[in-house]
């Protein structure tokens, strides 16, 4: 006879393997498209230098080039497969979702993939350009900038893909809203402290200085701000199906 607690683990057991599952059909899609951003990555790396104009990277040891080369051809699959990995991570806990908030997901798959790679884009054509602009701002006739490869790949990535996770909080805010776990009110109460949160990931995830946290602070602010909004307008929803089930019964 089997127990509860042998039914539970066992379900366990299940869930462990749906999860590890997804993870190697993450890692596979990963390794395939880093195969082939392999194959493009001169491309892929005259892309990212394009901001900065007329500049020559340089790189110090004999295998520098190579594993740049080879860590931007996995960051580029890793940033193309991202609407896999989105879908596989939401579909792992959709069966703990109730069917409101399933109806929900793919909306919510969508925006995330669209304001990612918005997020991306606003970094790199916006942003990106202007910090590039400021730091090499400070050559001079004795003080030249020398780049390796590695350090300004590293340098546009983390801008890039920083920029895409923050641009993310305005479909989590309204996510959480819709099922109910914050309101606008809270997060206006919580609006201070979410600017010293802000300052802190800005600090963590942008590079060493305090332009580019600054840099990164304003949109946080903004998309705070609409990640209210959002949640405002879920808590609406309700108000007027009340509203118009009122008026249907009168």
């Amino acid at each position: 006879m089997v127990t509860k607690n042998q039914e539970a683990e066992m379900t366990l057991f299940e869930h462990l393997d749906e999860l590890r599952k997804r993870i190697i059909y993450i890692a596979v899609a990963i390794f395939i498209a880093a195969i082939i951003c392999f194959s493009y990555v001169n491309s892929i790396l005259a892309f990212l230098t394009a901001p900065a104009g007329e500049m020559d990277l340089i790189y110090t040891t004999p295998a520098e080039a190579f594993m740049a080369q080879i860590r931007l051809a996995f960051t580029a699959g890793a940033v193309l497969t991202i609407p896999l990995t989105f879908y596989h991570v939401l579909a792992f806990i959709m069966p703990a979702l109730r069917r409101m908030e399933k109806r929900t997901l793919i909306p919510m798959i969508i925006f995330m993939n669209l304001l990612f790679f918005l997020g991306m884009a606003f970094s790199y054509y916006v942003v990106f350009p202007f910090a590039l602009k400021f730091f090499l701002g400070f050559q001079t006739d004795t003080l030249q900038p020398l780049f390796t490869i590695s350090r300004y790949i590293s340098f546009v990535v983390s801008f890039l893909i920083s920029f895409g996770a923050v641009f993310q909080v305005p479909i989590v805010f309204w996510f959480l809203g819709k099922i109910g776990l914050i309101s606008s009110q809270f997060l206006r109460r919580q609006r201070k402290f979410a600017i010293l949160i802000m300052a802190i990931v800005a600090a963590i995830i942008t590079p060493p200085d305090v332009f580019s946290q600054i840099l990164m602070m304003a949109p946080l602010l903004v998309l705070y701000e609409t990640g209210i909004f959002l949640v405002r307008i879920t808590e609406r929803e309700p108000n007027r199906k009340k509203k118009k089930e009122a008026e249907a019964q009168s």
